[in-house]
């Protein structure tokens, strides 16, 4: 950031009175521009006991799979948004959604809140956004082409909730060790 929003002058990167880190701050009007984390929002569509998951057609890590998420929108509640980003990319709206997983991410200032969505449906078309979209029984998950450390994550407490039979709401936290090829 090299200019103020408010009054275009220049800011620099300083801690403000009575803060703890570092901001853009304007050396003008003394706007203080916080920046805070962007909010990533999807669901794990299940039909029967398959798992929905879509091969991204856009970078980073095209040609890999992934649940249906992406960056919640201004002006709508997280299950708006995670229902519009599994209708964009896989062409299916989730019926019976119901949080199921919060992950932080620090390290890249993301945090995901996924649902668990059934779809009523077995065919889906993929959205622009994915090369195609295919159901999934845990078993023959496909482990190694799997885009982010957050689907493998989320994918994996799945599973392990699915032998116990019980989906309670979670929060789990990505570090960045884990995170460092495709976040």
């Amino acid at each position: 950031m090299k200019y103020c929003s408010h009054c275009g002058a220049h800011v620099s990167r300083r801690i403000p009175v009575d803060d703890d880190r570092l901001r853009y701050t304007c050396d003008s009007c003394g706007m203080i521009h916080y920046e805070n984390p962007k909010m990533v929002v999807g669901t794990i569509p299940l039909f029967d006991s398959e798992i929905l998951l879509c091969r991204r057609a856009i970078e980073p890590c095209r040609g890999l799979w992934t649940l249906p998420a992406g960056y919640l929108e201004n002006g709508e509640t997280i299950e708006e948004g995670a229902r519009r980003e599994t209708e964009e990319e896989a062409g299916i709206s989730p019926i019976d959604m119901q949080p199921y997983l919060l992950l932080n991410l620090p390290f890249i200032s993301q945090v995901y809140f996924m649902y668990l969505g059934r779809i009523a449906v077995r065919h889906c078309n993929p959205g622009s956004e994915s090369l195609e979209v295919k159901l999934f029984p845990p078993a023959k998950l496909p482990w190694s082409e799997l885009a982010f450390t957050v689907v493998r994550r989320a994918l994996e407490q799945y599973c392990r909730d699915r032998q116990a039979t019980i989906f309670p709401f979670q929060v789990l936290d990505v570090s960045s060790e884990e995170g460092k090829n495709c976040f």
